[in-house]
């Protein structure tokens, strides 16, 4: 029997998604409760990879499990055995068929920003940060160079283990909210900004290379235009710095209708 799980883990403690030797990841912790839970081994597969420090509103897993539970049960008993920052969503039964990383027609990032004079305090960890004012319709002009199917070179981390550099945007979104009310300090106003990606696929660092070029944008240091420079060169070394992960969030895949599988994340509206 194959079961899908729906996940959602604050990534601040753990070593990124994947297994490592110390432990200490997400599939880590959640395979070993699902283990406790069935009292057999079980070893899961993943929608999309996240980093050490990237959060997770959405992560869909899948297993063959070696036990009859009901669906229910896989969520409650599994929870039982989890830290208290991953916990299980949800669980369907799913046809043998069903694979949560190829059977995914898309996948969907969130990236939290603070703007703000100072450092984020009851935020930190969970947004990223800036202290310069940013230029919305510049990083709005930006991002329209990333749309379409491209060869992300420019954008992908030296470690990057996907057989080709070429990925499709969707669709980029970045809003604004309003003021905080710490309202402004020396003239810089206080607010958050939300990136939004959509993608057939995201290269390792994809996301927090193009925030790095975005903010170097939105900050008036280079013109929008220089995205699709860094984008054509086809090397990392043309882009801005990494981005810090603290403000990532995998809001999840999207799979056809007829697997039956919830297509929303959490709330990811929690800053605004």
């Amino acid at each position: 029997m194959r079961i899908a799980l729906g996940i959602t883990y604050n990534g601040q403690a753990y070593q990124g998604w994947q297994s490592q030797p110390s432990g200490n990841t997400v599939q880590d912790h959640l395979e070993a409760a699902l283990s406790r839970f069935a009292a057999s081994p079980i070893s899961t597969i993943c929608a999309g990879r996240t980093d050490a420090g990237v959060h997770g509103l959405m992560q869909v897993v899948h297993f063959d499990a070696p036990v009859e539970r009901t669906e229910a049960s896989w969520v409650r008993g599994t929870n039982t055995f989890l830290p208290k920052d991953i916990a299980v969503q949800w669980a369907r039964t799913v046809p043998d068929a069903f694979h949560s990383r190829a059977c995914a027609t898309s996948r969907r990032y969130g990236y939290a920003l603070l703007q703000s004079p100072v450092r984020p305090s009851v935020e930190a960890g969970r947004v990223g940060w800036v202290f310069q004012p940013l230029d919305l319709q510049a990083m709005e002009r930006a991002v329209q160079y990333l749309l379409g199917e491209h060869d992300f070179s420019s954008f992908r981390a030296a470690g990057c283990q996907a057989k080709s550099p070429v990925k499709t945007l969707y669709a980029i979104h970045i809003g604004r909210s309003a003021q905080r009310p710490s309202a402004s300090r020396d003239g810089v106003p206080s607010c958050y900004w939300r990136f939004d990606f959509q993608g057939s696929a995201f290269l390792h660092h994809m996301i927090r290379n193009i925030m790095g070029c975005l903010v170097v944008i939105g900050q008036g240091t280079k013109p929008p235009q220089w995205m699709q420079e860094v984008l054509q060169a086809r090397s990392r070394e043309t882009a801005a710095p990494t981005f810090s992960p603290d403000g990532l969030y995998f809001l999840g895949p999207q799979y056809d209708a007829h697997w039956g599988l919830p297509t929303e994340a959490i709330s990811f509206d929690w800053f605004a």
